[in-house]
Order: structure tokens, then C-alpha cells, then sequence
């Protein structure tokens, strides 16, 4: 059986877990957690990274530093994760969601501006497989609004937009690193912030509300509770985990990358006649290799393709129900303007098996099947 996905390990995290045990410190904001924030820092060129329990308490930090408030609204695309909307939700506001690009699954930048109104507070963008939305354009639009931009990064790790790092490119960024991504630690996430204003209140939020974080670093002689906050810091013991994975960040892109290319080259002969649709890398972005899918004419042969491909051994999925049609989606937003490739798109969408320890053999075996199938 070909597992869809396969959690990334690279044989040195036992071993960091037990050295962070050894350290004494395996609460948040040990060795290992400012081993990985200076690596993301320096990666992507960013102010600040601050280590999360998730992506999605990474966005329940960005809209917190936003000032997201009851009766705000905000922008974001119904083809995503609950977190995106929720993160905004959980502070009273109402998620206003637009249709997607058929190309790249993301935010249609060209809808975003006739949805805005005088309630509008923030755009929430989400780079789709790693792939990312059009920033310039979105960019312009809030400028010009004066709204705030949070990044869904969730799937961006080591992909770029005009050679940018994604979570860098609005106020905000946000990165998961769930057993599903490129890296990983278990559960786990990272706040990504351009403004260097905004990193004392991010601390304090992330720190139940505390200024702990001054405190360790000799700025205060006691810590306080001085505002609102939640528990948003993971162990140092995860953060280990995951150092394990950046140290060897290059490889396991490079790794992922080739598979993609690999699926593609082996499916264009689909796509050329006229048998499936493959995804699309717009001019000025770099993916990551997160995820590689293929559309099929519709639900039904979707349907099919997944049995066929489960009776063969190989576990393929379908991936999000877009968020305006669910019943939470019903209740904490609406849909603005009409959904011509939302709905459409998320029913032809099926996503094939990769991971890091994936091999071209089998990445040759699952085509070969797709291939089978369409034949």
C-alpha cells in the first residue's frame, strides 16, 4: 500500500529530543525553539518568527495583532482550511469569501476589491499547494484601503513569490508544520511578522498575556500579567523535532520538487489530450512541491479514480469542502459575489501521494495507474 502521506523524519530527531530532555528546558522558547526561529528568520528574511502550537493559533495571533474586532469583516477565499476563518471569527468577525482561479486554486485577486466595504478590515490570502497568490496586486489593494494583510502560508515553506519568501510578502505570515507538510513537528506553527512594532504585543499574546519573554531576557525584574493572551508556545522538545528537518531543509525541497516533476512529466500526456487538468506555476512563483493534483472532467470521475486507485493499492484524496457551503460557513460568513469555480473546482480536485520518503518507483507505479484508468 502507498500511503498518502508519510510524517518527514531524517533520523537525527530522537536524538535532539533527548538532548533538549538533557537541557532541562523542555518548555517553550528553549534551545532548539530559538535554533529554528533564527533559521526561519534568516531564511526568509523576516523581522520576527515566533514558534506556535499551530498554523492555526499562529493565525489566532495575527488577527489579535491585527485588532480584529465584533463587526469587522474579512476578505479571505470559502477553498481552504477552517482556520483561516475561524482565526477571524473567534474575535467576532465576519468572513467574506470570494471565488478562486481556476489555475491556482487561490484567492481571485481581481474580486477583491468590489468586496470590500466600510466594515473591512483584512485580507487573509491562502498560498494554495505552496504555489503563491498574486501579492503585488493584493498588495496595491490594501495599500490603498488601508487593510491589513495576514498570510495563510500554511503550505509555503521554502516557496517564494518574485523572489520573496511567502509570509513575508503581507503583515503577517503564517506557517504549519502538521504531521502533512513539507516539515514537520507533530503539531506545531510560526508567526511571521514584518513590523518591528508589532513584536512586543505578539510576545505578550503568545505568552498568556504575559511579558515573560522581557523577563528572560533581563529587560524586567518580575513578569506580569499585562494584557490578554493564550498559551500559543510549543515545547522545546518539538521544536527539536523540527530542527532535525531545517537543517536538512534543502534537500527534502529538493527532494519533494523532483517528485512533483517528476508526476508532471509522466501526466502531461493526460493533460494534452484533453483527459485531466494538472496544476499550474504562474510566472514569478516558486512551490515547494507540497502537494501534486490533477482535476477530473467532474465529482463522479473523481469518485472513481479514488476507488480505482485505493483497489491498487494507492491512497489518494480529495482535499477541502469549501468553507461558505458549511454550516459554520453559513453562520459566520457569506459569499460574495458569484461562485463560479469554488464549488466546481473543489469537486475535480484530487491530490496524489507525496512525501519525502516517497520513491520514483512508486511515484512511476501511481502514474501509471492514473494513466490505466483514463485509458
Amino acid at each position: 500500500m502507498i500511503n498518502f502521506n508519510v510524517p518527514p523524519f531524517t533520523g537525527k530527531e530522537m536524538e535532539y529530543m533527548r538532548q533538549a530532555v538533557e537541557n532541562q528546558k523542555i518548555c517553550g522558547d528553549g534551545e532548539f525553539t530559538a535554533r529554528c526561529s533564527q533559521w526561519i528568520e534568516e531564511r526568509t528574511k523576516t523581522q520576527k518568527c515566533l514558534l506556535t502550537t499551530s498554523c492555526t493559533h499562529a493565525l489566532e495571533m495575527a488577527a489579535l495583532l491585527a485588532d480584529i474586532r465584533e463587526g469587522d469583516e474579512v476578505i479571505m477565499p470559502s477553498y481552504t482550511f477552517v482556520s483561516t476563518a475561524d482565526a477571524f471569527v473567534l474575535r467576532g468577525a465576519k468572513a467574506v469569501f470570494v471565488d478562486i482561479r481556476p489555475d491556482t486554486m487561490n484567492i481571485d485577486e481581481n474580486l477583491i476589491e468590489a468586496a470590500i466595504t466600510e466594515k473591512t478590515k483584512a485580507i487573509a490570502v491562502v498560498h494554495y499547494a505552496g504555489v503563491s497568490c498574486e501579492m503585488n496586486r493584493i498588495m496595491e489593494i490594501a495599500e490603498k484601503y488601508g487593510l491589513v494583510v495576514v498570510e495563510d502560508a500554511a503550505q509555503g515553506m521554502m516557496a517564494s513569490y518574485q523572489g520573496r519568501a511567502l509570509g513575508t510578502l503581507g503583515d503577517f505570515g503564517c506557517f504549519s508544520f502538521h504531521e502533512t507538510k513539507n516539515y514537520s513537528m507533530g503539531e506545531g506553527g510560526a508567526l511571521l511578522i514584518q513590523d518591528k512594532k508589532y513584536i512586543e504585543d505578539a510576545e505578550i499574546f503568545r505568552e498568556k498575556g504575559t511579558d515573560r519573554s522581557k523577563y528572560f531576557r533581563g529587560q524586567v525584574d518580575k513578569y506580569r500579567w499585562v494584557n490578554f493572551g493564550s498559551s500559543y508556545l510549543p515545547s522545546d522538545m518539538n521544536a527539536a523535532y523540527l530542527y532535525a528537518q531545517l537543517e536538512l531543509a534543502e534537500e527534502i525541497n529538493e527532494t519533494r520538487i523532483r517528485l512533483w516533476n517528476r508526476y508532471y512529466q509522466q501526466l502531461q500526456i493526460l493533460e494534452e489530450r484533453g483527459k485531466t487538468q494538472l496544476p499550474v506555476i504562474p510566472k514569478g512563483c516558486v512551490h515547494n512541491g507540497h502537494m501534486f493534483y490533477l482535476k477530473a472532467a467532474d465529482v463522479e470521475e473523481r469518485t472513481a479514480l479514488l476507488y480505482f486507485l485505493k483497489e491498487n493499492g494507492i491512497l489518494a484524496v480529495f482535499h477541502y469542502v469549501p468553507l461558505h457551503s458549511a454550516p459554520a460557513g453559513l453562520r459566520f460568513g457569506r459569499f460574495h459575489g458569484e461562485d463560479r469555480y469554488t464549488t466546481k473546482e473543489s469537486e475535480r480536485l484530487l491530490r496524489l501521494p507525496l512525501y519525502y520518503r516517497l520513491t520514483e518507483e512508486e511515484v512511476d507505479r501511481i502514474a501509471d495507474k492514473v494513466k490505466e484508468f483514463y485509458a
